[in-house]
């Protein structure tokens, strides 16, 4: 009978204490996981058993590891909001599956996507005639944002400006250079980059402008 409680109460305990993880590590859809949350979660649920199964291990040391999960997703979750190097290298970049109804092949190769993954995820958003797709964007989710003619979606798919920092390859993807970036934002009444949150250029030349605070 007191191993029933025992294991009772380790039970309740290991529970508790995924949930306040869980809350810690703020709310994300199951689809949008990174690998590194992967990783974490995978790693939670073993140690998860270990503390219910070995009694005789003590029940806070077995829980350690937990916590210790949880320091390092909300480290490396801060630092990559400070480094868009480190956001890129942790969860990758968004990759350019089609354009203009041409699927690119190296991409799909570099992605390790192949065409039934494709068509399959073409079919979830509707698309049969691949002649209506203008835009094809395998996200690092997973999942694929399917943007069809009619919709004129942007010339790019990232960001001119994250956090303050000015995105080289979204410069080069709309024929501009730094200066005249800049020069831009000066006609905006905007002196420094470094105050902008978040930038997107359209093709009309009008932006997206969010402030940090």
């Amino acid at each position: 009978m007191q191993e029933v409680i025992l294991l009772i109460i380790r039970t309740v305990g290991v529970y508790i204490a995924i949930y306040i993880v869980f809350r810690f590590m703020g709310k994300r859809e199951i689809g949008e996981l990174s690998v590194m949350d992967l990783v974490v979660f995978i790693m939670l649920a073993e140690i998860a058993v270990l503390s219910i199964e070995q009694v005789e291990e003590s029940f806070f040391l077995m829980l350690t590891p937990m916590f210790i999960l949880l320091g390092i997703q909300l480290l490396t979750a801060y630092v990559s909001i400070k480094s868009n190097r480190l956001r890129t290298y942790l969860d990758g970049k968004p990759s350019i599956i089609m354009r203009e109804g041409k699927i690119d092949q190296g991409e799909m190769k570099r992605q390790r996507y192949n065409l039934d993954d494709l068509l399959l995820q073409l079919r979830e958003k509707d698309v049969i005639d691949l002649r209506e797709v203008s835009l094809a964007v395998l996200e690092t989710s997973g999942k694929l944002s399917v943007f069809k003619k009619k919709d004129h979606p942007p010339s790019t798919i990232e960001p001119i400006i994250v956090d303050g920092v000015i995105q080289q390859q979204a410069l080069i993807d709309h024929n501009l250079s730094e200066d005249q970036l800049l020069n831009e934002l000066k006609s905006r009444g905007i002196t420094t980059h470094k105050q902008i949150l978040l930038a997107q250029r359209f093709d009309d030349g009008s932006y997206f402008l969010d402030f940090k605070n």
